[in-house]
């Protein structure tokens, strides 16, 4: 009997012979076939995005690469549509909700605290923000793309997490004085990680991608490469001392714990328990006294606990005081200084409450159905390939997607990134998941990616 050959994360599998394309489509007939180029720029501007070039090599800053690499892939992305007399976007649930978000933000806008603020907020990011969610949705769409997107996610986590445990081991703080609970690693120089909360949230969302690659990746050099690199995310996670961090890092070893124990691979869940066991006497000393301020603010040396609350506070009361139309977009931290109820000039460090002060309920309302609507689509998928051989592939790219976004929900609790790309970054990968598995695409023949 003839052995398969193993094949890299970044190389297309044979397709099943009796794999064919699902009726009724998204997507129709049209998988890989279309233009390169607008996947190849959105993997450039992701790699901007988490790594900042410009910030290592000044003279690059001139570029504005981020924008200009954006506007390559939107515009290639957009030609090649129209060239091709095809739609320009699929019409997935997810997507029609986020127009109706996106027609909501424009009605309020208008009666807001400061519109031109709201204007602002939306022209300078949170259009951009939309925009990529629907790139993604559209030009991932096939499972060699899903694999080279996360595998080039998992890449770039390296250097981040890197730097990460480089600081703490340096002693590079941003938060000193005589309570070592109060000490806080600076992150890696860019705008997404600069903050230990904020890496600690980029790095949990790549973490369960990554966990994904290492278990659909069958060579066991790349195998142990990428185990390496999920276990240098998870180290850089914990020395960021980040509350939010650490439930989300459990909620996603849980979420796999469970996933993989009922699958075939389960040894890959047992043995992970084990070295997740006996890590734990390796945890910095200080770790535990930082995690105890979850449940005793008055503990937290730095005083954020209590200030968070304080904002958490002075959100609901400004909502239940304005439940329809909310502050406008983006404009919470003029809603929290209106009520005087919280430290003044602030965003509030919840994703949930920030949707809910600037667009009112209707808004957060819209905004769940999207994210519930994302984990649904990824989950789906989860389950009608679960005992499909041919799509494992496919079923752990999805697994990676819907802990991305369980982590996520668990950090928007205190994060203040309502309007920015980390969460419409993976729902546009729910999206994609979806409508690969039901167009019944495939990884295309090389040359053609």
């Amino acid at each position: 009997m003839s052995t398969a050959p193993t094949r890299a994360w970044w190389q297309p599998d044979a397709t099943p012979a009796n794999v064919t394309a699902t009726a009724g489509s998204e997507r129709g007939d049209v998988a890989a076939s279309d233009s390169p180029i607008p996947f190849w720029a959105l993997m450039a501007f992701t790699a901007i995005m988490l790594l900042a070039p410009q910030n290592y090599f000044p003279v690059l800053a001139t570029f504005r690469l981020a924008f200009l690499v954006a506007g390559v892939a939107i515009g290639t992305y957009v030609y090649d549509r129209l060239r091709r007399g095809q739609p320009l976007t699929i019409l997935a649930p997810e997507v029609r909700r986020v127009g109706y978000l996106l027609a909501w933000v424009l009605a309020t806008m208008p009666l807001g605290l400061w519109p031109g603020g709201s204007f602002g907020v939306l022209a300078d990011l949170y259009s951009k923000t939309l925009a990529i969610f629907l790139l993604i949705a559209n030009t991932v769409n096939s499972v060699a793309r899903l694999r080279l997107i996360v595998g080039g996610m998992t890449l770039m986590a390296v250097p981040i997490a890197f730097t990460g445990v480089k600081n703490f081991l340096s002693g590079a703080y941003i938060f000193g004085g005589d309570s070592l609970s109060a000490a806080r690693i600076t992150g890696y120089e860019s705008a997404l990680t600069a903050n230990p909360n904020d890496l600690a949230l980029i790095l949990n969302l790549i973490i369960p991608l990554a966990i994904g690659l290492v278990l659909i990746t069958r060579r066991p050099l790349l195998r142990a490469l990428l185990l390496l690199s999920v276990g240098l995310q998870i180290a850089s996670v914990i020395v960021t001392f980040s509350r939010a961090g650490f439930l989300s890092l459990a909620t996603i070893l849980g979420t796999y714990f469970w996933t993989v124990s009922r699958r075939p691979e389960r040894g890959w869940a047992y043995a992970a328990l084990i070295v997740v066991v006996s890590a734990l006497p390796l945890l910095p000393a200080s770790y535990l006294t930082r995690l105890s301020t979850i449940t005793n603010m008055e503990a937290d040396a730095t005083g954020s606990a209590q200030e968070r609350y304080a904002q958490q506070v002075a959100a609901v009361h400004y909502v239940l005081a304005h439940p329809i139309v909310g502050a406008g977009l983006g404009m919470n931290i003029l809603a929290i200084n209106e009520t005087g109820l919280s430290p003044a000039w602030m965003n509030i460090h919840n994703v949930y409450l920030q949707y809910a002060t600037d667009l009112g309920l209707p808004g957060l309302t819209l905004f769940l159905l999207i994210f519930l609507g994302s984990i649904k689509r990824a989950h789906l998928v989860q389950r009608r390939t679960a005992a499909s051989p041919e799509s494992r592939d496919l079923f752990y790219l999805a697994a990676g997607v819907k802990t991305s976004l369980l982590s996520f929900a668990i950090s928007a609790f205190f994060s203040p990134v309502a309007y920015h790309f980390q969460f419409y970054y993976i729902a546009g990968l729910a999206v994609a998941v979806m409508a690969v598995h039901e167009s019944g695409a495939r990884p295309p023949e090389r040359g053609r990616r």
